[in-house]
């Protein structure tokens, strides 16, 4: 496998000319602003005419241990024994499970062995979307990714996949053959508190009451002067949400409020008989659940990490503010100075927490994924 990264930034557009021509698979983060410009593309177009250019805005771009907001990161990838299809599907909300499946459908092959997902970041149930993908495709087959994002003003994202940059899509990319080999790891590093509280009406990834009161209420008055600045302050407090039907609590975190009904909605389903916390940030905390998702990822590889995926949630760049690159500089730590690191802040992270557990979509963790191949 070869990798090659190069940035974009306004002034002087791409950094740098490309060696490796016949790339297969170009990964493109950038803010929003950066991915919707058309000189963005026809460089990348330019450099790699025949690779698969899929990416998406983001709250942050990671290219090794930097972590940056304006511009872009480019990462292309060359593998030796490995095919590399790309597919789409649009979706809403409420067509999030069909969207996974419809991509599954798509990519399905006997030598599907990966599946990267590139998704919507606002207008999506991100649970929803992995259960489509898992419905319709084997046990064998893991899947990582991560949902879009635009800064921390959550007002539009978008998704490129061959072509210019579009709202309400999902990527896949699945890759092919048994030379590759795939590690991932997800965790987090929050803290919960105060009582633990029943959610008693909710639909989907809306939530409306707990313990039957206001959830939008409730949730502001814990905030206190926080709850001016919602959804965005939202994310320095996120759920830990515990059901029957999960081995251990996933994190949710709000995409939206609703003053109208009073409701919240989350990347992912809040079902009504669960029951949530609040949780807060523990900073180092934070860095060593980076760090130990980067052990699980790297240690399942068995052998030298070529190319390390980060996506980590916009909530705990907000956390970790000046501190943000120790994260990814752990990260590089474990997987060594040799791998290319590439990668991006989103609006969730879809992983399974360990390669034996099943794939979920998470919020407020370190999602990394290692790849290599065998010559045998």
């Amino acid at each position: 496998m070869r990798v090659e990264q190069i940035t974009w930034a306004a002034e002087g557009g791409w950094q740098r000319d490309s060696a490796l021509t016949d790339a297969q698979l170009v990964l493109v983060f950038g803010e929003r602003a950066a991915i919707a410009g058309p000189g963005l593309l026809a460089g990348l177009s330019a450099r790699w005419p025949s690779a698969h250019l899929v990416g998406c805005s983001t709250a942050g771009q990671i290219h090794g241990t930097d972590v940056f907001d304006d511009g872009a990161i480019a990462t292309a990838v060359r593998f030796d024994h490995t095919r590399v299809e790309v597919a789409t599907a649009p979706t809403a909300a409420a067509e999030s499970a069909a969207a996974g499946a419809a991509l599954a459908v798509s990519l399905a092959a006997p030598d599907l062995v990966h599946v990267i997902v590139i998704s919507e970041g606002l207008d999506i149930n991100g649970e929803a979307l992995v259960r489509g993908l898992g419905q319709h495709l084997p046990a064998s087959v893991s899947v990582t990714g991560g949902l879009s994002a635009d800064g921390e003003h959550f007002r539009e994202t978008v998704v490129l996949c061959d072509g210019a940059p579009r709202k309400n899509i999902v990527a896949a990319i699945g890759l092919y053959g048994e030379h590759l080999r795939v590690g991932y790891g997800s965790l987090g590093g929050w803290d919960s508190f105060g009582p633990e509280r029943q959610i008693t009406r909710s639909k989907g990834n809306v939530l409306y009451e707990l313990d039957g009161q206001s959830a939008l209420a409730l949730y502001k008055r814990y905030l206190g002067a926080h709850a001016a600045g919602l959804p965005a302050s939202g994310l320095l407090f996120p759920l830990s949400l515990r059901t029957r039907d999960v081995s251990a609590p996933v994190v949710r975190t709000i995409l939206s409020v609703n003053e109208d009904d009073q409701s919240l909605t989350f990347a992912g389903d809040v079902p009504a008989g669960g029951f949530v916390r609040l949780m807060k940030a523990n900073v180092d905390r934070l860095i060593d659940g980076a760090v130990g998702a980067g052990r699980i990822s790297a240690e399942a590889l068995g052998g030298p990490v070529d190319l390390a995926l980060l996506i980590s949630c916009v909530g705990r760049r907000m956390v970790l503010r000046q501190r943000v690159e120790e994260e990814v500089e752990g990260v590089r730590d474990i997987v060594g100075a040799g791998a290319a690191i590439t990668g991006f802040y989103s609006y969730g992270e879809i992983s399974p927490f360990t390669p034996q557990a099943r794939c979920e979509l998470h919020n407020q963790t370190m999602t990394v994924t290692t790849f290599s191949e065998t010559m045998t």
